[in-house]
């Protein structure tokens, strides 16, 4: 069986005759739906400046009012600082009371310690005595109820050096001295001066060297220290 081969006219006029049926298929369907297509209508951009706004007017000068010329102006205000004030202390201090020093520890006439002619303040009784606590005899180490009893020894002019037993020398000596527990003189020490100083000296020498007492006592028989105050005097023909 042959078959037949279209001519290059023949496939020219079947494409013609396609395309032409479908453009009037594609303009019945549009047309059918009633679209438009819309008119775009262009139209030319317009250049301008804008300027700033005008300034305010300027604001008219205060007039000078004369009707109060010469008026004080108003008082400015002040600031002062708050004082800082420190509270009270929750607890009063109360400042120790002051204490009177001897110039020689348990020893002097001070009223605070060693004897006094007087009763007085101290660590007790006034009087002769040295004890710490209240005595019959005194404020000394130790409370002596009975004062220290001499039992030997006494000045006297045949002791003194030639030289000093002279007309018009001589006076009265205040001295102060320690009786040990043994019963000896000791620590002696000028509390009044006679004006002379040689015969002051020489009396404590005396004194130290010379002197044996029975000591002060304690309530218990026990010996202690006491001091012992008393005058001398020299008197020279």
């Amino acid at each position: 069986m042959a078959a037949i081969r279209p001519t290059p006219q023949q496939r020219l006029g079947s494409a013609s005759l396609t395309a032409l049926v479908t453009a009037a298929l594609g303009y019945a369907f549009i047309a059918g739906l009633g679209v438009s297509v819309p008119h775009v209508a262009s139209e030319a951009l317009v250049a301008f400046a804008v300027t700033p706004p005008p300034p305010p007017p300027p604001k008219p000068a205060p007039r000078h009012d004369t009707r109060h010329e010469g008026a004080a102006a108003p008082a400015n205000l002040k600031s002062k600082a708050t004082a800082v004030v420190a509270p009270p202390p929750a607890v009063p201090i109360t400042p120790p009371p002051l204490i009177n020093l001897a110039p020689k520890p348990d020893v002097g006439a001070q009223t605070t310690t060693g004897a006094a002619p007087v009763p007085g303040p101290g660590t007790g009784a006034g009087g002769q005595g040295n004890g710490t606590g209240s005595g019959g005899s005194g404020n000394g180490k130790g409370a002596g109820d009975t004062p220290p009893r001499q039992i030997a020894g006494k000045l006297s002019t045949r002791d003194l050096p030639p030289g000093i037993k002279q007309p018009g020398r001589g006076g009265t000596v205040s001295v102060l001295y320690v009786v040990t527990p043994q019963g000896r003189a000791t620590d002696c020490q000028v509390t009044h001066s006679s004006g002379d100083a040689e015969l002051d000296a020489l009396t404590c020498r005396l004194i130290e060297q010379r002197f044996r007492f029975d000591p002060s006592r304690h309530a218990d028989g026990r010996p202690v220290e006491s001091m012992v105050e008393e005058d001398h005097t020299w008197v020279f023909d």
